[in-house]
């Protein structure tokens, strides 16, 4: 049996899809006669027809397309499918990466039923509601923002925002009502936005967040999702 082949049937177990944090948990690398297998499951699902890309870092069998992404309840050329599931795979991801740090996380109450893959928010988060570490006004601000983790003190240790195709604005103006908090600020959205969320923040109404809102790509998020889990698997 191939490297490849092993790939292969764990990805069919998973449902004929998988990320590459649960490929590097249920490939069979026993016999593979290398130091980095984790590299190896990469180049595979990057090299061959026999897999797709559907997000960084989710990778599915190439025939098995159309019931994968039915499952994930995304449409071929249809944009308010894809932006639906990009804004929840990225939030799904950083709670995943808040509770490997051992963070609390929060998503707001509406994006709760929303699915991470097929598992729903509220069944990763580790907050079924907002802690009261404010006045209510600020409370309210912070109930929308996309993800935040919470220290043991149940004091916001990063409030992330998720920018598909949104505006910018709106995201920064929530950053500017928490700036009182030492919380890291992140905007997550493709490496294309990037420029564009340096010439809104350059604005003189934005100087006193400027130095503390961090723009950061979907693909350093999965870089750090990688990582973070490589971590977990070596406590292990």
């Amino acid at each position: 049996m191939t490297q490849k082949d092993n790939v292969i049937i764990a990805m069919e177990k998973n449902g004929g899809y998988a990320t590459f944090q649960q490929l590097y948990k249920l490939v069979d690398v026993s016999d593979w006669k290398t130091n980095t297998p984790a590299a190896s499951i990469r180049r595979i699902v990057q090299v061959y027809p026999e897999f797709f890309r559907i997000k960084p870092g989710l990778w599915a069998l190439t025939k098995y397309q159309d019931d994968v992404l039915k499952k994930l309840s995304l449409h071929p050329n249809d944009q308010k499918s894809d932006e639906l599931f990009t804004h929840t795979y990225y939030q799904g991801i950083l709670v995943e990466i808040g509770n490997i740090k051992k963070y609390h996380t929060y998503v707001p109450a509406q994006d709760k039923n929303k699915k991470f893959l097929e598992t729903k928010l509220c069944d990763m988060v580790t907050l079924d509601s907002l802690p009261p570490f404010t006045y209510d006004r600020l409370t309210r601000r912070a109930k929308t923002v996309d993800v935040i983790w919470f220290n043991e003190r149940q004091m916001p240790f990063g409030f992330y925002e998720i920018e598909h195709t949104t505006d910018l604005k709106n995201s920064l103006s929530k950053f500017y009502e928490l700036q009182d908090f030492r919380a890291d600020f992140s905007i997550i959205a493709d490496e294309s936005r990037r420029n564009q969320f340096h010439d809104i923040i350059s604005a003189s109404m934005y100087n006193p967040i400027r130095d503390y809102v961090k723009f950061r790509s979907y693909d350093s998020i999965i870089k750090q999702y990688a990582k973070e889990q490589i971590v977990l698997e070596d406590e292990l």
